[in-house]
């Protein structure tokens, strides 16, 4: 039995070895974008996109409204508040019409909900910081900076449910 163990490592030499698949460089995250934007579906997809959103943005800025100026909270709280009640609503739209067709239902609801908030959460702390800057140095009444601060966030929004809450990976098990 020595003369097997002593065989061993010769054995594994003669043994081919198969070469790993060279594997691409991942692409980066403009040249992603610059390819996407070539494709007419993720025009389409931006069109719905914003039709939710438009839908969110009409919560989010109702909610606001009420909230701030109808029962005289902070204009940070409010929008919070907005923020939570809108996420739900546009949550389920992305998820069942914007980039259903692409496979979004086609993976668990649970961990897409969850990016989808860290995706959000990212959005409105980036709209946070627009609307707090309007507020405090023009005139603009705190609805209207609103608005403008949830527009200026939109494209950030888009391009992270896309690319990471919504974006095609091949169903388990295929």
């Amino acid at each position: 039995m020595p003369e097997d163990t002593a065989t061993a490592p010769i054995e594994a030499a003669r043994t081919p070895v198969r070469p790993a698949r060279p594997q691409a460089p991942p692409q980066r995250i403009h040249t992603r974008v610059r390819h996407g934007m070539r494709r007419p579906h993720n025009w389409f997809q931006l069109v719905k996109f914003c039709i939710v959103g438009g839908s969110g943005f009409v919560v989010n800025v109702s909610v606001f409204f009420v909230v701030n100026h109808l029962m005289g909270v902070h204009h940070i709280a409010a929008a919070t508040l907005a923020f939570v009640i809108a996420l739900f609503n546009n949550f389920w739209w992305n998820r069942h019409w914007t980039f259903g067709k692409h496979g979004a239902r086609d993976h668990h609801a649970g961990f897409q909900a969850a990016r989808f908030f860290t995706v959000s959460v990212a959005a409105f702390l980036f709209a946070l910081g627009i609307l707090q800057l309007l507020v405090t140095t023009t005139s603009l009444p705190a609805t209207v900076a609103q608005a403008i601060s949830i527009i200026t966030a939109t494209p950030l929004n888009f391009v992270g449910n896309k690319m990471w809450t919504f974006g095609y990976r091949a169903a388990r098990g295929s």
